[in-house]
């Protein structure tokens, strides 16, 4: 009876402290051509932590480890949704291809958390469509803070009634009050604006009733900082005239000065924000400004310096030199990491049988989107023309062995190189060595030199410029011109949209 109450316990423990999380369900109508993936919401500069494909029936299973209790976001065929997870839980996410992520229902252990924030989502909607803000914002201050004490006491009160409704957890109970005194707090801003413009009154400061009303909404600062990215945002957009007069003071006949810099330094001189907030605003701005996949290798280096002497949060400092290596790649003129990947006849193939030429690495899986009809004509040029100085390495990362046989058949037959298999596709080792994520098999390209070494940044344009320059110059021979119909483009790896971010002084 001892023995089995301590085994009894073991297994308590072991569930409890489980980080992963297991997810299965069906996209009715859903393609093999689309995947799943998961990211958590309020993390800084995150990468997918799963990424799972569909069935020809929709149906998906997966699991991954997830770093905290708290919200992550669901994305599927170019559509978005949020849905709050916990370490240990066990799902089942159901929906049609056609509105899938953006409606889904779900069940399992996160059915009553997820069920609180679908209803009190739609009653914020519907609340919302009610509303003026236009109107409001044209308001006195003492009528401006009604409107805004209204909209906080209708909202919490529709939340705390759907919370005894569904037997939601605190956590996620707390967390959707905040989200909406954050959505109150950055209307703020916006009305000095609109009163300082619009109403032709430069001198306006706000009334200290609203001023008192701000401070309180965000009586939790730290708490809100490390949940709340919309907080961030607000955060940065209060900075953003002092940020101004900073860097134009400070910046003025300096060349090549990295945004983050810039900002990091004016981030010494707030005493009214405290060490959490000032890395993760500076992780913020160097993710939107600075860490791309076209920054120079000296920038690179500047960018990780920043991060290793200005961030001092562990957590953050781990996410922003993740991805900061997945998007500059493996240093040059270092020796690629030695990797076993698998042939089509299942022998082993290791990386440094490359050697003694040249080698271009494509890195690639059947739902990558150009391959078929803008990839494989362009690859054939490329390999015809310098295939007798050059190795060809077609790594493929799709979810099982079986498809990298049927997607390396259908899609390079006849190509000369060596087709491999990173085995276990985005989750394996190769894949983490090499920093190769879904966003990157669109396809993507590496040049090794003839040692071994890496030669050249992640490429996803076989006709980029600096791709034949460093072709021409490991190989010894001059490629033809590349017609500009024979370029591939990305979307995925476009820059992201402006936002509201000190990042107002364009030294990108």
């Amino acid at each position: 009876m001892k023995k089995y109450f301590v085994l009894l316990m073991m297994a308590l423990v072991a569930i409890s402290c489980s980080k992963t999380v297991e997810i299965k369900g069906k996209v009715t109508g859903g393609s093999p051509l689309e995947r799943i993936e998961l990211v958590e919401a309020s993390g800084v500069a995150t990468l997918p932590l799963m990424n799972i494909g569909v069935d020809k029936d929709g149906n998906f299973n997966g699991k991954f480890d997830a770093p905290k209790n708290g919200m992550y976001v669901i994305s599927y065929a170019g559509k978005q949704n949020l849905i709050y997870l916990k370490k240990g839980q066990t799902l089942e996410i159901s929906g049609a291809s056609e509105s899938f992520p953006a409606q889904y229902t779900v069940t399992g252990d996160a059915k009553a958390n997820n069920d609180f924030l679908a209803e009190t989502q739609k009653y914020m909607s519907d609340y919302s469509q009610k509303l003026d803000m236009q109107a409001s914002i044209a308001k006195e201050g003492n009528a401006f803070l009604k409107d805004l004490q209204k909209i906080q006491t209708d909202l919490e009160k529709n939340i705390d009634q759907v919370a005894e409704k569904t037997k939601a957890d605190s956590e996620v109970v707390s967390w959707k009050k905040n989200d909406i005194r954050t959505g109150i707090m950055s209307l703020i801003p916006q009305y000095e604006m609109y009163q300082k413009q619009m109403a032709a009154n430069p001198s306006f400061t706000l009334p200290k009733a609203l001023k008192d009303y701000e401070e309180k909404l965000q009586e939790n600062k730290e708490q809100l900082i490390k949940e709340h990215p919309l907080y961030r945002n607000y955060l940065l957009s209060k900075l953003t005239e002092d940020y101004k007069k900073y860097a134009n003071a400070n910046t003025q006949g300096k060349i090549d000065v990295l945004t983050s810099q810039v900002f990091s330094d004016f981030m010494k001189q707030r005493k009214d924000l405290s060490q959490t907030a000032k890395d993760y605003l500076l992780a913020f701005v160097m993710a939107q400004s600075d860490i791309s996949p076209d920054q120079s290798k000296e920038n690179n280096d500047k960018i990780a310096k920043i991060i290793d002497a200005e961030i001092k949060d562990a957590t953050i400092k781990k996410d922003l030199k993740k991805i900061h290596f997945v998007l500059s790649g493996l240093k040059r003129g270092e020796v690629a990491p030695e990797a076993t990947l698998l042939k089509q006849d299942g022998k082993a193939y290791n990386i440094s049988e490359s050697k003694g030429k040249p080698t271009v690495m494509m890195f690639y899986a059947s739902w990558s989107p150009y391959i078929a009809e803008s990839t494989v004509p362009v690859l054939k040029e490329v390999v015809d023309f310098y295939k007798q100085k050059v190795n060809f390495v077609f790594v493929n990362f799709d979810d099982t062995k079986e498809q990298f046989g049927k997607t390396s058949a259908a899609l390079l037959k006849g190509i000369p190189g060596t087709n491999v298999y990173a085995d276990g596709g985005l989750n394996s080792k190769f894949a983490e060595q090499y920093g190769v994520y879904g966003f990157k098999l669109a396809p993507s390209f590496m040049v090794l030199d003839k040692d071994g070494k890496i030669a050249s940044k992640f490429f996803y344009n076989m006709g980029e410029p600096e791709f034949v320059q460093v072709m021409d110059q490991l190989s010894g021979l001059k490629a033809p011109q590349v017609a500009p119909e024979a370029t591939l483009q990305n979307d995925l790896l476009m820059p992201p949209p402006p936002q509201e971010t000190p990042d107002a002084t364009e030294k990108k």
